[in-house]
């Protein structure tokens, strides 16, 4: 159950740097806190269930891995961000770092 938190914990970390962005438009500032507020919540609960089985260094790393491809891969699909190889490499760098994580675990 602690790896199923842990996935759900790092989906959602997704959601509060997108939340942020929204408030920087004026028209959804308030609902873009408010977005960046609940989904840190949600994310944050679900990391310290996960944190119950899984030991402290590893669930981090994790949360923040898959936190921080998922915002890639949105803020490139929808705010239409720059790519280019490099970037991409770093993400699958971090993926892959995700992986060894829980095949080591």
């Amino acid at each position: 159950m602690g790896w199923l938190y842990l996935v759900l914990a790092g989906l959602l970390e997704i959601g509060w740097p997108v939340g942020l962005k929204m408030a920087q438009v004026p028209a959804t500032r308030w609902l873009g806190i408010v977005v960046a507020l609940a989904f840190m919540g949600a994310s944050g609960t679900l990391l310290w269930m996960a944190q119950r089985q899984i030991p402290l260094g590893t669930a981090y790393a994790v949360w923040t891995g898959i936190g921080a491809a998922g915002t890639f891969l949105v803020g490139i699909m929808i705010y239409g961000d720059p790519t280019s190889v490099a970037r991409s490499a770093g993400v699958a760098l971090i993926i892959g770092g995700v992986v060894v994580l829980k095949l080591a675990s």
